[in-house]
């Protein structure tokens, strides 16, 4: 049995949906009635968009976004007039060291969180039925995230909260033994839920739960499915967290995201994929494309390693070409997603050189 592909005519279909949608997004955002700040005077600066961009190939006019637009930068150049008086949630990733990329919001979590409710399984997360997150909370979105998606489901959810950038930070400093200890803290508090809580659904890191597992049987406990976010988990790391940890029995779902993309569902994994999970974007909202380092117009063949570029299109927030700090295999489109995919996500660089994952 081989991988399933997807029809040409679904992929021509997919990517005129993309381009509709991009014109939309380019019209909200450079016109004065319901554009943000920031964009308005690019475009004065520069040039017009909604002159110029037909196609998602367009976006190519654009420069590489850059990460100092959201540290440097207050939260009320990104505001839409559309949105104006509008209170915003404000979330951060990254802050491992100096100020934090921030990120504000209204409802796009929601919307990205609500469309991956249909990608899971009612047997591995039963409506209704508790679920635990042992992660990073606030400045994270992801705690919001989460806790909606459990609610969409009829569920309610328990926190252990998580802080990755202190892990970091001792970890940098080579203080293992409180990297450790800070873990086996984390640990501890959601052992102890399970054992008084019914649960049903957990979600974390693949460490963490690698750490839980040895602890508790997670099946006995009353688990269910899992939600594994972070970004590096090799094959054989998927293999032994599939097999080992969860028996073979306990639904597993990798998600590859940030606050700044949304979430990126993985595809159910077939014998074929030897245990290497592929994500796809949550097209047309956020396109991910796989590019070369040395050449970002291009992007790299299927089957190869490149750099991950994000752009994302909604109408809380545009930002076009940003270069992740993470590497990944091109896929091509798989059931039911007509557009490529990222495999075998990993740090940029993360063969040349160490990279510091804390509990990720």
């Amino acid at each position: 049995m081989s991988i399933p592909t997807v029809a040409p005519e679904a992929v021509t279909k997919a990517r005129a949906e993309l381009n509709a949608h991009l014109l939309e997004i380019i019209q909200w955002h450079f016109s004065p009635e319901t554009g943000c700040p920031f964009w308005l005077e690019w475009a004065s600066k520069n040039w017009d968009p909604r002159k110029e961009v037909r196609t998602f190939d367009d976006l190519l006019k654009f420069p590489h976004f850059q990460d100092e637009y959201l540290r440097d930068l207050q939260p009320e150049s990104w505001v839409p007039a559309a949105f104006k008086g509008k209170p915003y949630n404000i979330f951060e990733t990254g802050g491992t060291t100096g100020m934090p990329k921030q990120r504000i919001g209204w409802n796009d979590y929601k919307v990205d969180y609500s469309e991956f409710s249909d990608k899971i399984s009612d047997a591995h997360f039963p409506r209704g039925g508790a679920w635990l997150m042992m992660g990073p909370t606030g400045p994270r979105r992801l705690r919001l995230a989460i806790e909606h998606l459990a609610n969409v489901r009829g569920s309610s959810c328990y926190f252990i909260d998580l802080d990755p950038r202190w892990v970091k930070k001792v970890l940098a400093e080579k203080k293992f033994d409180q990297a450790k200890a800070y873990m086996g803290h984390v640990v501890d508090q959601a052992a102890t839920i399970l054992k008084h809580r019914k649960v049903t659904g957990l979600f974390t890191t693949p460490k963490l739960l690698e750490a839980l597992a040895e602890k508790v049987n997670l099946w006995d406990a009353g688990i269910r499915g899992v939600f594994c976010g972070g970004t590096s988990m090799k094959p054989q790391e998927v293999r032994f967290i599939v097999e080992e940890l969860l028996e073979n029995r306990i639904g597993f779902y990798p998600t590859y995201g940030n606050t700044l993309m949304g979430l990126a569902a993985s595809v159910p994994l077939a014998p074929e994929d030897q245990f290497s999970v592929t994500y796809y974007a949550p097209q047309p909202r956020a396109v991910l494309r796989v590019v070369n380092p040395a050449n970002t117009a291009e992007v790299v063949e299927y089957g190869a390693f490149g750099r991950v570029e994000l752009t994302t299109l909604t109408k809380e927030f545009f930002m076009p070409r940003f270069l992740e700090r993470d590497e990944a295999i091109r896929r091509a489109p798989r059931p039911p997603y007509a557009w490529d995919g990222v495999g075998d996500v990993r740090p940029f660089g993360a063969m040349e050189k160490n990279i510091v994952e804390g509990v990720y």
